[in-house]
């Protein structure tokens, strides 16, 4: 799955320890993460501004991030009621990047529930999504292979 973790959830997820930071691990191992350059750009100010974070540590992210993601090019900003236009510049990168899922802690973005046909859920309803997938594809491997 194509996920895009929003900046909230990137800076939560490398500056503290919680759910953010085992989503990103988890979308890391078993999924596609997508970023965009104004999302790099916005982390790297959140980084040091929110979390006081060290020139090299940001670097650090940075890199990691550009490593193991796959860089949306820029795009035209979406047509969805948001009075942030930073947001609308974030949302361009996940739908140019051809994400599926839109991980944000923004209430505002959340209520948008679906962006084209990008799915926008919270770090927790991403989760259980998570979980779900996980319990079924146990539950199937339990029971064995499906008879036709």
């Amino acid at each position: 799955m194509r996920v895009f973790l929003d900046t909230n959830v990137l800076a939560s997820a490398t500056a503290t320890r919680g759910l953010c930071a085992d989503l990103f691990r988890e979308v890391l191992l078993s999924h596609h993460l997508v970023v965009s350059r104004p999302l790099l750009d916005e982390l790297a100010r959140v980084l040091v501004v929110k979390f006081g974070a060290s020139p090299e540590t940001v670097e650090d992210v940075l890199c990691l991030l550009q490593q193991d993601a796959t860089l949306a090019a820029g795009a035209a900003l979406p047509e969805v009621a948001l009075g942030d236009k930073d947001d609308l510049v974030i949302l361009a990168g996940a739908i140019a990047g051809d994400a599926e899922v839109f991980v944000t802690g923004d209430k505002a973005v959340q209520a948008l529930r679906r962006v084209g046909r990008m799915q926008v859920l919270s770090p927790r309803q991403f989760w259980e999504r998570l979980a779900g997938r996980q319990s079924a594809g146990a539950d199937r491997a339990e029971r064995g292979p499906a008879r036709p």
